[in-house]
Parts: C-alpha cells; sequence; structure tokens
C-alpha cells in the first residue's frame, strides 16, 4: 500500500486538501459576486444582462473546461499509484487540448449578436449581453488553461498552491474591475466590456503563474514536465475518453440553467433581474461547494491509484459530512437575512416600487435556494467521488437526462404555454436538484466505481 493510501482516515487530510480549494473556489465567488455589485450599481441593464451573457459564455467553454479537468483525475491515480514520471505527459496532453480549444471558443464570440437576438430580451439588455459575451469568449482560452495547470496540482493534493495563484487573480481582478467599470485611476469607463476584460485579465494572471510554478528544474527531474511534451496518443486518446464525457455533462448542466434564465428572461426584466441576483448569492454557497467536490475527485482518484477503495469512501464520508455542516449554515442566513444579502445589488437607476418588486421576489426565490441547496451538497460530494474514479459517461447520462426531463421541458412548457410565473419556474429547478442529488447517491451505493480506473496497469504506458 502506497504512503498515501497509509496516512488516510480523519478530517485532517480532507481539510488539507478541501479548504485551500474552498478558498480558492471563494475568491472566484468573490470576483464573481463583486463584479455583479459593481455592475448592479452601475444600471439595471448591467445586472440583467450579466448573468444570462456571463452562464451563456460558460455554457460554450463548460465542453472544453470540464475535458480539460480531467488531467487532474489522472495525475491524482498517478500520484496514489507512486508513478510520477507520467504526470507531466498527463499535463501535457490537457495542454495540447487546451491550445485547440482556444482556438474554437474565440471563433464562438462571433456567435454573440444572433445569440442574443434569439433570446428576445430587451434591446437595451440585449446590448450589454453581446459585449460582455463576445469580450469572455475571446478570452476564454485562459478558463481552459486554468482547468488543465491547476490540476497538476490538485491531482497531487496540492491544493494550497491553486489557492494562491487564485487569490493573485482576484488581487488583480477585483481593483481593475472596478477602475473599468466606472473609470478610476486614470482608465476609461467602461462599463460592461470592462467588467469582461477584468476577469480575463485575471485569468491570465493566473495562468502565468501557473506555468511559472510547473515549469521549474524541480518538477522536470520528478515528473518530465518539459521532457514529456510531445503528443501521447493512448495517453490523450483515455484523457479523450474520459474527458469528453465530463465535458458533455458539463456543458448539459450549464446549458440546463442558461436555458433557465433565459426563459426567466422572457417572463420580464424584474424576475431576471430578481432571479439573476438571487443566482450570484447562490454563488455564495455553491462555489465553495465546488471545492469541497473537487477535493473529493481528488482523495478518491488517490486511493483508488493505491487499489484502496475503503479509504476513498472513508473520504468521502468525511467530506460530505463537513459540505452538509457548512451548507446547512449558509441555508438558515438565506432564510432569515434575504434582505441584507439583496440590498447589496440595488441598482442605482430603480425607483423604490421596482426595487421593493426586486426584494419581495428575491426573498422567496432565496428559500429555494435553502432548501435546493443541502440536496445540492450531498449530488455535488458524491459527483466529485464519482468522477475521481473516472465514472464519466454515468455522470454525462444522469445530468443530461435529469435537466433535459425534469427542468428544462416543464419549464418551457410551464411559461411558453400557460404562461407560469416565476415560482414555478423555480419550482422545477429545485426539483431538478434533488432528483440529481438522488441519481449521484444511488450510483455511489452501488459501488461499481470501487473497481474502475482512468490510467493504464504499470508497465504498459
Amino acid at each position: 500500500m502506497s504512503s498515501i493510501a497509509a496516512g488516510r482516515g480523519g478530517y485532517r487530510r480532507v481539510f488539507a486538501i478541501g479548504l485551500p480549494l474552498v478558498v480558492s473556489m471563494g475568491t472566484t465567488t468573490i470576483m464573481q459576486f463583486t463584479d455583479r455589485v459593481f455592475l448592479g450599481n452601475y444600471s439595471v441593464d448591467a445586472i440583467a444582462a450579466a448573468v444570462p451573457a456571463g452562464i451563456a459564455a460558460l455554457a460554450f467553454l463548460s465542453f472544453f473546461i470540464g475535458t480539460a479537468s480531467y488531467v487532474g483525475v489522472f495525475i491524482a491515480q498517478y500520484t496514489g499509484a507512486s508513478r510520477p514520471e507520467r504526470v507531466g505527459a498527463a499535463l501535457w496532453q490537457g495542454i495540447w487540448f487546451c491550445l485547440l480549444s482556444g482556438l474554437v471558443t474565440a471563433g464562438c464570440s462571433s456567435l454573440a449578436g444572433p445569440l442574443f437576438a434569439l433570446a428576445g430580451h430587451a434591446p437595451s439588455v440585449a446590448a450589454h449581453e453581446e459585449t460582455y459575451f463576445r469580450i469572455l469568449m475571446l478570452g476564454g482560452v485562459f478558463g481552459v488553461l486554468d482547468a488543465t495547470l491547476s490540476g497538476f496540482f490538485t491531482g497531487r493534493g496540492l491544493t494550497r498552491v491553486v489557492m494562491l495563484v487564485n487569490l493573485a487573480g482576484a488581487v488583480v481582478n477585483i481593483p481593475l474591475d472596478y477602475a473599468l467599470i466606472y473609470g478610476a485611476c486614470g482608465l476609461p469607463e467602461m462599463g460592461m466590456a470592462g467588467a469582461a476584460l477584468a476577469t480575463v485579465a485575471g485569468g491570465a494572471v493566473s495562468t502565468v503563474l501557473f506555468c511559472l510554478l510547473i515549469f521549474t528544474r524541480n518538477n522536470e527531474r520528478a515528473f518530465r514536465v518539459r521532457s514529456a511534451l510531445a503528443p501521447d496518443r493512448d495517453l490523450f486518446g483515455r484523457l479523450m475518453r474520459y474527458g469528453l464525457p465530463g465535458g458533455v455533462q458539463f456543458f448539459l448542466d450549464i446549458f440546463a440553467f442558461t436555458f433557465f434564465v433565459f426563459l426567466v428572461g422572457r417572463i420580464g426584466r424584474a424576475e431576471l433581474a430578481a432571479t439573476n441576483i438571487v443566482f450570484s448569492i447562490n454563488a455564495l454557497a455553491f462555489l465553495p461547494m465546488v471545492g469541497f467536490s473537487v477535493a473529493a475527485s481528488t482523495l478518491v482518484g488517490q486511493a483508488l491509484g493505491a487499489d484502496d477503495p475503503d479509504a476513498a469512501h472513508r473520504d468521502t464520508m468525511l467530506t460530505l459530512r463537513l459540505t452538509l455542516g457548512y451548507m446547512t449554515a449558509v441555508a438558515l442566513v438565506f432564510v432569515f437575512l434575504p434582505e441584507p444579502l439583496l440590498a447589496l445589488f440595488r441598482p442605482r437607476d430603480l425607483d423604490a416600487a421596482g426595487y421593493a418588486a426586486i426584494v419581495a421576489s428575491g426573498t422567496v426565490l432565496l428559500r429555494f435556494v435553502a432548501v435546493y441547496s443541502v440536496f445540492d451538497a450531498v449530488g455535488m460530494i458524491l459527483f466529485g467521488a464519482l468522477k475521481g474514479a473516472g465514472d464519466s459517461r454515468f455522470l454525462m447520462w444522469s445530468m443530461g437526462g435529469a435537466a433535459t426531463v425534469v427542468m428544462i421541458v416543464p419549464t418551457y412548457v410551464a411559461v411558453e404555454r400557460f404562461g407560469a410565473g416565476l415560482y414555478t419556474a423555480w419550482a422545477f429547478l429545485t426539483a431538478y436538484i434533488v432528483v440529481l442529488a438522488g441519481l449521484m447517491h444511488r450510483r455511489y451505493r452501488g459501488g461499481k466505481w470501487r473497481a474502475m480506473r482512468v490510467i493504464e496497469e504499470p508497465g504498459k504506458a
């Protein structure tokens, strides 16, 4: 048994890997949160456009990010199997995929006009959406590279490095965001375009820092991060075999939420603004939870690489307990303190009556979030565990099926055919998350993941 497997068991290792990722995801949350606070105070059209355009950009990028992120699973299993000489090769297959992806995502920026014309939002909102989407797609390669390069550290359990790099990105992003939106520190007032440019700049800084930390002489000696850059047909093929379903799964999840937000936008401008504000608040809870989900993938991947599925199960359950405790506390805040959270997003161009309507709707929507966030905790952690094992095809089919049957089709029919309102749409969203959690729980308890591996047997590289 490897030293990794032997040292397992207990909250210390879960915290050591998970907490830096929580802080890292929290940093991303803070960047998105402040971005939307700035835009919310800038104008009601800006905040109405921010979430649809941001989610639409993420929907296009999600396939590539989801595929690239499987590099971390490969590195985790190679680490658990005590085969560091294969880490550099796995990393480089991801990098080659990222460079090809960057060309595709940049080309997708040309779809901004037709996409938001199809959405049917108000012209003033659509103009902001097009600007935001176009810039994010042109700089999308940095998000895909971040998913691959961070896997070099998360797969080996060195998550503090990822945390520090993301903190550095935030140090650049947040003040630049304010300066470019409002026109401060000698920079021009760019509004929506400034918010997007600040986001791309933060991603570029993170990418440069990751490269400086990875491609060192010491890492070359230990992991062959320079000499293993040649395309490896077998390894790249396995990355695509497991990663592509992961990319499709991530795309389907983001597409479902994108479709949902676009449908809400057709209900009304105030309903869209309330939904966008609540989603922005929800990100405070959701993205740190993603950190623990990534931690579960790392722990399971390392344990399975060391042929110790029992350790993988123990660490998954520990991670789940921690996440449930966190999400329960956050849910209580959403129920009992909604108004202070909503007040952060009060648009300066909205009168008292319009703001009161948003607060009334937002308070109810935060109760929906409080209910589904606890189920989301279960689904996310078990999702992370299954991903760490390489169960990507099940994740793809379950995500796509649940999204289509439980949320997309019912919400469309309810809104477009029967004129249903905001709360009906949110009821279907909540049902989707509850059903997805149930599917993850059933698959995990079935135990097929215990025998899964993404890496080749020793001697077959």
